[in-house]
């Protein structure tokens, strides 16, 4: 399989798990060595998140997961070089907590390795 078709396919399942809140899908696509980073903002508050390492970054995919609900998901754009990507998207994203719906645009920068991600850097915004 060729990098580019590799990348696109695990961005599009990165993306699906997330959209489908489904941890153990979710953890497969990283190595077990990955980082992730996510920085945004959101009611007027900076969030970010800085993890390294499955045992690190699994707990905080479980708590996205059973926090936020995906849903109306658009691939906005996909920019591929090599074994690195840019993915732009929009989805709704619904607190299971406080029952707000808020739309929200994200950028992923995913670097991979061996077949899965080993580094992914997430910025979003509220539209």
């Amino acid at each position: 399989m060729s990098d580019r078709l590799q990348v696109e396919r695990l961005v599009r399942e990165l993306h699906a798990a997330r959209v489908e809140g489904e941890l153990e899908r979710l953890c497969r696509v990283f190595a077990p060595d990955a980082r992730m980073r996510i920085a945004g903002s959101g009611d007027g508050k900076r969030i970010a998140l800085d993890a390294s390492g499955m045992s690190v970054i699994r707990p905080w995919l479980s708590v996205l997961v059973k926090t936020f609900k995906l849903s109306r998901y658009q691939l906005l754009s996909l920019t591929v070089e090599g074994l690195r990507a840019a993915a732009h998207w929009r989805v709704d994203i619904h607190s299971k907590v406080t029952g707000v719906i808020v739309p929200t645009e994200l950028v992923d920068i995913i670097e991979l390795r061996d077949g899965r991600i080993a580094s992914l850097t997430e910025f979003f915004v509220p539209c």
